[in-house]
């Protein structure tokens, strides 16, 4: 089974994509990355005769692969060109799920895709405030801090002197 998913998957590769590399997976199956596009495929067996799992998803930055996005069962006595129709359409839609579109991302306060008022339209000409990231190095103890700090090490120092700086001690 692994020689027939090994030829199916290089024939495969060579259709969907010029750059590609195709290897063995641990189960058994075999994958086809295409680092250029970012996406990736494996063709796994399912224990039925003549036929694969097919698996489809992204790789993410670093190249790993994240977990797939699609999956469907297709028959490996059918033509290499009607597997790659399926495998377009798979990629499709990983795509398609990878590409979050506008306004549906969490914004800063966790809220996903919605206006901070219903029926309120923003003002013209006024963009939003741009946040500036914080310097590297502009980490700094704040005035509040250092009072409380200073006015325990007071109480530890009343203390001490309590206990210890006493005349008899």
């Amino acid at each position: 089974m692994y020689a027939q998913l090994r030829e199916t998957a290089a024939e495969l590769a060579g259709i969907l994509w010029r750059e590609h590399t195709v290897y063995r997976e641990r189960g058994g199956g075999v994958v086809i990355r295409g680092e250029h596009v970012r996406r990736w495929i494996s063709l796994a067996p399912t224990g039925g005769k003549d036929q694969a799992l097919l698996r489809a998803g992204r790789i993410l930055d670093g190249g790993t692969t994240a977990p797939a996005r699609t999956e469907v069962v297709v028959d490996l006595t059918v033509p290499v060109a009607e597997l790659a129709t399926v495998c377009r359409r798979m990629l499709a839609e990983v795509a398609a799920a990878a590409e979050p579109g506008p306004g549906s991302g969490p914004s800063r306060s966790g809220r996903t895709g919605k206006a901070s008022k219903p029926g309120k339209a923003p003002k013209p000409g006024k963009a939003p405030k741009a946040r500036k990231p914080p310097k590297a190095g502009s980490r700094h103890t704040g005035a509040g801090s250092w009072v409380v700090l200073v006015l325990v090490g007071i109480a530890v120092a009343a203390w001490v002197y309590s206990v210890f700086g006493g005349p008899g001690y």
